[in-house]
Order: C-alpha cells, then sequence, then structure tokens
C-alpha cells in the first residue's frame, strides 16, 4: 500500500505523445506499453525494466483549455476524508472523486492557494 501523503504517480499530458515518447525514451531508456482506457487516445504507460514509473496522457486536439505539461498525484488512504479536510481548509474539489479500474480511486485538488494537485486512493495490488 502507498504511504499517505506520499507523491504516488506523474504523467505528461501532452498534445504529441509520440514526440514525448522518443525524447524520454532516448534520454531517460523508458520503454512504453499502452494501457486499455475504453475508446480516447491511448494512455501510455511509461516503464524502467517491469517498474511503472510514469503515464503519458494525449489531450485532445480540440481542448484549448487544458496545459501541456507533468501533473503529480499523491496516495491518500481515504479519499473522501481527504476531500472534506482539504473543503475545511480552504480548498476546492475541482474534478469529483472517479474511479479508474485497476489504478485507484482519484479526485483533483486546489489548494488554498489554488495549485492543483491530484489525490488518489490507489487500487490494492
Amino acid at each position: 500500500m502507498a504511504t499517505n501523503g506520499s507523491f504516488y504517480w506523474n504523467e505528461l499530458m501532452t498534445r504529441d505523445a509520440e514526440a514525448a515518447k522518443k525524447f524520454y525514451g532516448a534520454t531517460l531508456g523508458w520503454t512504453f506499453e499502452p494501457m486499455e482506457g475504453g475508446g480516447g487516445p491511448t494512455y501510455w504507460v511509461a516503464k524502467v525494466g517491469d517498474e511503472s514509473v510514469a503515464g503519458i496522457y494525449t489531450i485532445d486536439a480540440d481542448d484549448a483549455d487544458t496545459g501541456e505539461g507533468w501533473f503529480a498525484y499523491v496516495a491518500v488512504n481515504d479519499l473522501s476524508t481527504a476531500l472534506a479536510r482539504a473543503t475545511s481548509e480552504g480548498g476546492e474539489v475541482v474534478r469529483e472523486p472517479w474511479d479508474v479500474p485497476g489504478v485507484g480511486r482519484i479526485a483533483i485538488v486546489n489548494d488554498n492557494a489554488g495549485n492543483t494537485l491530484g489525490w488518489m486512493t490507489p487500487a490494492e495490488q
């Protein structure tokens, strides 16, 4: 189980996943496996050997509002309790929790200064 409050996952949100895969493959030696996602663009899992280290998410070409860049997720033991604490401390839930099968339950949170971070309760492995 992931440690509560620890950084757990990072993903690159990009409009050009192939260029990102080429760059990180050449510079860090990452390999990539597609993750079944159900319809949209392929989500790529970056690996070092057998270890999954990051994801690459392709932003829809029509989505002008989403910026490119790295996005981090922190593990929490109980997402509902963590979100209640966040809002009581001046934070905001900007995307309500959703489930990703085999990955976990995720929400997107702004802290009390407006900084955005993903919070997730990882699925039991």
